[in-house]
């Protein structure tokens, strides 16, 4: 948009930005993010402070701190919900005929036009003139999440339920053929209506599970399960239907699971979701699971890293040759971090290769490769094969077998930097765990230069975050020094509108990073235990699970409920 350039241009005259910097910017536009100064402040190149401040000076404009004041619902209401997401603005107070409107860029005259003209067609708004005040691109999305949040959903449940059941069946038929006027039905409405929904509340899943007398719509918030409002049991055939058309999977096939993606738009950011449908007693479960894109996005920073293990993991990587394991369960962040590590080391002159299973995203200037066991092509196999592609750097999704481990040890040995995942619960057990997968001890003290086991801990909302005095019992539990305790701050949330009153926004990681030195190398050549490891590289200045959860508890990052629930076996 020649409106943007304008800012771009004015910025990169500020000396905040650089030529190079806006076109990789361009380049990320849509994924997470709809515009450059979007993508520059979620990157962290541009601190959106800095931004605002630099926007108000230039224009001699009010700047307006949105998530510091309560927007009054009359307000909200005079301009439409849909309006205010698709052109990124917010109304933030109205009076003596004048609506004062928060955006980004003042120079996008054509949004103030449009909202002009919506202006006048309404009978309660016409006569209004509107005005400008400038505000930041996360904190107008933050509070376009929060005051907007399921009017669309809410609407789509009503329609729905009132729909026609046969007429909805009829119309999602009628999609394989390709016939004009399909997206008016109210079913295919309700689950786009569901889909967005989920992306604007940061749900990382979509689970769709057929009860006996009723289906039921949860969203995994922060990694908390959150109950939706839900449509009548007559509805779950043409939902399911709808969704298995979306996902490319056989509509006729109920009996064997299934799986499938879907590429779907919402304010003007594509969403790549993937599907899985599972047989049950009362219908299919489907799971769709929404790739986080913001991922690619992220830095090394962004992670979540104290600054004693964000050096020692930047020395890490910056090795020539080695194996560097992330481990965890499942939904631990293992792949965001791989993909941040990536992000960082993607250099014009650097080689990668990845194999994965699936290819989540698509990287720029990745070579990727994607599993397929039909064809036989194995992680083992696709491994062999890429070592003949003289790679720099290797990523492998996942170590699941002895001869995936052998070639990525191998691989090491001979002069590639390799990343890989393991499903263990701590760092040590890692070491173990090759061993008992058949790597020979030798190969594994050699190649493995670190392990880093990792946990997502939800984060304190920053709009009702306070001081708070933690519960005796949960000090002894955590072996804590009830004088110690005392002489610190400890902070949780109050619960608000922002955090839908759960105290949380959004997850961090918590980390336990071990550097193999030589005293472990020993250690492992001779098949010590993990619990042994473990005390030497406590020794050597490792950091538990706990120990890192508890300095974030302490700067006030989250909470020490969050820590206990996170680390439950992290014991010395």
């Amino acid at each position: 948009m020649a409106a943007e350039d304008l800012i771009l241009d004015m910025l990169k005259d500020a000396g905040m930005l650089t030529d190079a910097q806006i076109v990789k910017a361009r380049d990320d536009v849509g994924v997470r993010a709809s515009t450059v100064l979007e993508v520059l402040v979620l990157t962290g190149i541009v601190a959106e402070k800095e931004l605002v401040t630099c926007l108000t000076e230039h224009f001699g404009m009010e700047a307006f701190n949105i998530s510091d004041h309560a927007l009054a619902p009359e307000v909200l209401q005079l301009v439409p919900a849909d309006f205010a997401r698709a052109n990124k603005i917010v109304p933030v107070r109205c009076g003596a005929g004048v609506l004062t409107i928060a955006m980004t860029n003042p120079m996008d005259v054509e949004t103030l036009d449009n909202l002009n003209v919506v202006l006048a067609k309404n009978e309660k708004t016409k006569g209004l003139m509107s005005e400008t005040v400038i505000a930041g691109p996360s904190d107008i999305q933050n509070a376009l999440d929060l005051y907007y949040r399921g009017e669309q959903m809410a609407a789509a449940v009503d329609e729905a339920s009132g729909g026609d059941y046969d007429s909805a069946l009829k119309n999602i038929g009628e999609i394989t053929s390709g016939k004009e006027g399909v997206d008016e039905a109210p079913i295919i409405r309700f689950v786009s209506a569901v889909i967005t929904q989920a992306y604007r509340t940061r749900a990382s899943d979509i689970h769709i599970e057929p009860l006996e007398k009723r289906i039921r719509i949860r969203y995994r918030i922060d990694g908390e399960l959150v109950e939706m409002e839900s449509p009548p049991k007559r509805l779950q055939g043409s939902i399911l239907s709808r969704i298995k058309i979306m996902s490319g999977m056989n509509i006729a096939e109920r009996r064997v699971p299934q799986d499938g993606r879907i590429k779907f738009t919402v304010d003007k950011i594509t969403l790549d979701l993937r599907v899985s449908a599972l047989p049950g007693t009362h219908g299919e479960s489907v799971v769709m699971r929404i790739l986080d894109k913001t991922s690619l996005l992220l830095g090394l920073v962004e992670l979540g890293f104290l600054e004693q293990d964000e050096t020692t993991f930047r020395k890490l990587i910056a090795m020539p040759n080695g194996v560097l394991l992330v481990t965890g369960p499942t939904g631990s962040g293992k792949t965001t971090t791989l993909y941040g590590c990536l992000n960082f080391l993607n250099k014009p002159d650097v080689k990668l290769i990845t194999v994965e299973d699936p290819v989540e995203y698509m990287l720029s200037g990745i070579n990727q490769v994607m599993v397929n066991e039909e064809i036989n092509l194995t992680f083992g196999n696709a491994l062999r094969a890429i070592l003949r592609q003289a790679p720099n750097i290797i990523m492998v999704g996942e170590i699941r077998d002895t001869i995936t481990a052998e070639i990525a040890t191998q691989a090491a040995m001979t002069g590639h930097l390799v990343f890989s995942t393991l499903h263990t619960n701590d760092a040590p057990s890692a070491i173990t765990r090759l061993i008992d997968m058949g790597v020979k001890p030798f190969l594994v003290a050699s190649a493995v230069m670190g392990v880093m086991a990792q946990r997502l801990v939800r984060t304190i909302c920053k709009k009702c975050k306070e001081e708070c005095t933690p519960d005796p019992q949960l000090v002894r539990t955590l072996q804590l020094d009830p004088e110690e305790v005392k002489k610190k701050t400890w902070y949780h949330g109050r619960g608000c509108d922002n955090c839908n009153n759960t105290g949380y926004r959004g997850r961090k990681g918590i980390f336990e990073l071990m550097v193999v030195n030589d005293e472990i190398r020993h250690l492992i050549y001779q098949c010590t235990p993990a619990n042994i490891i473990r005390a030497t590289a406590r020794k050597a200045g490792m950091r538990s699970l706990r120990d890192d959860g508890l300095a974030k508890a302490e700067r006030g990052i989250t909470t020490l409920e969050e820590v206990l629930a996170n680390t439950v076996t992290d014991v010395d």
